[in-house]
């Protein structure tokens, strides 16, 4: 019995690599070289036509994009509305420490606002679109915005930009859409959520934001553009000193969308501030 039992087990053995490779056949896993062979050049030539298919379908398509101008723009209609330098500012005006970081962030931000960099641009005439798309030119002139039109928030005269009076500024723009052109006259107006009440200062006056920023023609096209800005100075007095206040900031005056339930930032922006004394 254990000298059938040991034959088995050598029959199991011998079978068990016969199916990995049989010596009398030549057949690997059950295969020979040629059919091997044949497999390895059917799936080679099926995947060189699986890459074949997915390069040409990629030609295709580049050749439908346009390197200026996205091809679908219906999906960002209207734009959103950004704040600077953060959307909670909390600082102590008799300490520098505590809003250096703002301060710093305004100042980096305004550079490309400089006279020496909005030199290169034009000086358009106010009141209306800047339209280029007569130009062959594919490269599109930009309008000048110098930091000297928000004045009192430019950081030219007080470099503090108002903080350490307690009388801080934020800067507001509009996020840049390809081809928007605004009707009527947009502008800024901010307000302050619960009963507090905050005088504000706009620059440019009012809270304007020209036509003549309007419209932008992309990144690569609109090289030199700068986006117009909006500086809004509050007025704290000492009644609102130490107190957490929200304010909320609108595009108003246009067909601009600003009170989608959706989107808190789409033509508007809300930020806390707090100023210790």
């Amino acid at each position: 019995y254990s000298k059938k039992g040991l034959s088995t087990n050598k029959e199991n053995v011998s079978s068990w690599k016969d199916s990995f490779y049989n010596p009398r056949t030549g057949e690997v896993l059950g295969r020979t070289a040629s059919s091997w062979a044949l497999i390895l050049l059917f799936y080679l030539v099926f995947y060189c036509f699986l890459a074949g298919m997915f390069v040409l379908t990629m030609w295709v398509m580049l050749l439908t994009l346009d390197d200026y101008v996205p091809r679908y723009r219906d999906r960002v209609p209207h734009p959103g509305l950004v704040i600077r330098p953060a959307l909670e500012i909390s600082f102590n005006k008799s300490n520098p420490l505590t809003y250096v970081k703002c301060v710093q962030e305004l100042e980096t931000f305004l550079q490309r606002y400089n006279d020496t960099e909005q030199e290169k641009n034009e000086d358009c005439p106010r009141g209306k679109y800047f339209m280029q798309n007569e130009s062959k030119e594919m490269a599109k002139k930009a309008c000048r915005f110098k930091r000297g039109n928000l004045t009192s928030c430019s950081g030219l005269s007080d470099t503090s930009f108002g903080y350490s009076e307690g009388k801080p500024c934020v800067l507001l723009t509009m996020n840049r859409i390809i081809g928007l052109k605004p009707r009527g006259e947009p502008y800024i107006n901010c307000t302050i959520k619960r009963d507090a009440q905050i005088e504000m200062q706009y620059f440019p006056n009012k809270g304007l934001i020209d036509l003549m920023y309007f419209p932008y023609y992309g990144k690569k096209a609109h090289e030199n553009y700068t986006q117009p800005l909006v500086a809004v100075k509050l007025l704290f007095t000492k009644e609102e000193y130490n107190k957490d206040l929200t304010v909320e900031c609108k595009v108003e005056g246009s067909d601009l969308r600003n009170n989608d339930d959706r989107d808190k930032f789409l033509g508007r922006v809300s930020f806390k501030i707090k100023v210790v004394e």
